[in-house]
């Protein structure tokens, strides 16, 4: 089945059980101070663009990019369980690149966990490199930090 990308509402039922299923996994394998993510309403402002994936009118997946000073920040990447493996991921990152393009933005980064091999991958795969801490991160054994140019 086709798994097509829509801008959403983090508030809508099947994105709000996306996003608490993220927040769960973060918890299950990070101390609370090395979880970044951003709390639901921290995602409902007008400088975060937030998508879902859905295969057969379910969300399976998400993501958000964070227009920040210079760059984009990729936030929320969540994929259901039930659903890896479908393209949900790929094609959201795809999504929040042509977001950030729209936006002008010169430089899409990232923070992830250091144990999320997965999603090294999927960043990597898709053009990011590691780099140096960005924004008000620090360097911390649990985080990685990505970053790719769009222009």
């Amino acid at each position: 089945m086709t798994v097509t990308i829509r801008p959403a509402d983090p508030r809508e039922p099947q994105a709000t059980r996306l996003l608490q299923g993220s927040h769960a996994l973060m918890r299950s394998l990070f101390a609370e101070d090395e979880c970044h993510f951003l709390e639901i309403d921290a995602l409902c402002v007008p400088t975060v663009h937030f998508f879902v994936a859905e295969r057969a009118g379910t969300a399976i997946g998400c993501g958000a990019l964070a227009v920040k000073d210079g760059y984009g920040e990729v936030k929320s990447m969540f994929t259901d369980p039930q659903a890896r493996g479908a393209g949900a991921a790929a094609a959201i990152l795809t999504r929040l690149e042509t977001t950030a393009r729209e936006q002008g933005l010169p430089w899409m980064k990232l923070e992830t966990g250091n144990v999320l091999h997965p999603a090294h991958r999927l960043y990597e795969r898709h053009g990011f490199t590691v780099c140096d801490p960005f924004g008000d991160y620090v360097a911390h054994p649990a985080s990685l930090f990505y970053e790719k140019p769009l222009t």
